[in-house]
């Protein structure tokens, strides 16, 4: 008899944890609705399984959660001066870099890529700051509100906590070995639970806590539009020609360095265009040879 009702009160645990979790941010707890019941151990006093805590206290900071990122592109002529402000703001900012990246891919302009990550206080500030730094070409910002998903989370780790505590009182009560065998696998498979949830706890308090900004930079020789509008007719007409040539002046540039880059690609095309002039004139020569003989 006591075997069955050692069963029977690890299966109702269970089941009161699991309506717990499933019930996400219902006002009535997994304690409440233990305390509820009226099951109780043959011999046993009342109150026997109370762990002392009562209910599961509800938490008084329930403030929102709020998940802060932003995007920046940014381009700069004086790339090592920008680098180095970047870094001294994001210290000054009680910040730390989570990755960076700097690549040149032979063209002679450096772009970097920063993955930074600020106390979310002092995210605003940070953005306004870090944008006077460089001249920024795209900004984007996104919030995303874990306030529902956290405290769900936060209530199903305190329901998992509550049913490892009874099932604690009720290991200490075993007696036959099938029935510790049976109250130790449901603590295991509790503590994995309540290991998992707090995680999840942990990564939603990371991202809450630190904003996550990143910076994509770009060295430049020329800052992308910054010149005045032009408001009159033949203001507009001499910009359009000053952007004009210059587009052609960049388009030059560029050809001049891709010719750079595919020297050797010329070099064995113009061998095989030579060799095959070469080849058509000598047959030309040949096709001749006849007709003069003939003549």
């Amino acid at each position: 008899m006591k075997k069955r009702w050692m069963l029977a009160m690890v299966l109702a645990i269970s089941l009161l944890a699991g309506c717990g979790a499933a019930g996400g941010n219902t006002s009535m707890s997994a304690a409440d609705a233990a305390e509820s019941t009226t099951m109780e151990a043959p011999g046993a006093e009342p109150g026997a399984f109370d762990t002392g805590g009562g209910t599961v206290p509800e938490r008084k900071d329930r403030g929102e959660k709020l998940i802060y990122t932003a995007e920046l592109q940014m381009e700069t002529t004086a790339f090592d001066e920008a680098a180095e402000a970047i870094r001294d703001l994001t210290a000054d900012s009680g910040g730390y870099f989570q990755s960076s990246s700097v690549s040149s891919w032979g063209s002679g302009y450096r772009s970097a890529r920063y993955t930074i990550r600020v106390p979310a206080e002092a995210y605003a500030a940070f953005l306004e700051q870090v944008g006077a730094l460089c001249h920024v070409l795209d900004r984007q910002e996104y919030t995303d509100n874990v306030t529902e998903a956290y405290y769900d989370t936060d209530g199903r780790l305190k329901t998992q906590q509550t049913k490892l505590e009874r099932l604690q009182a009720l290991l200490a009560k075993a007696e036959t070995m099938e029935d510790i065998i049976t109250i130790e696998s449901a603590i295991s498979e509790t503590e994995a639970q309540i290991e998992s949830l707090a995680g999840e706890l942990r990564h939603y308090d990371a991202l809450v806590d630190y904003a996550t900004v990143t910076i994509s930079l770009e060295e430049v020789y020329k800052l992308s539009n910054v010149e005045e509008p032009a408001t009159g007719f033949f203001s507009r007409l001499g910009s359009a020609f000053v952007s004009g040539f210059q587009g052609f002046l960049n388009g030059l540039e560029d050809l001049a360095v891709a010719l750079a880059y595919g020297w050797t690609w010329l070099v064995i095309l113009a061998l095989i265009a030579v060799l095959v002039v070469r080849r058509l004139r000598k047959r030309r020569k040949d096709v001749q040879k006849p007709d003069d003989k003939q003549v």
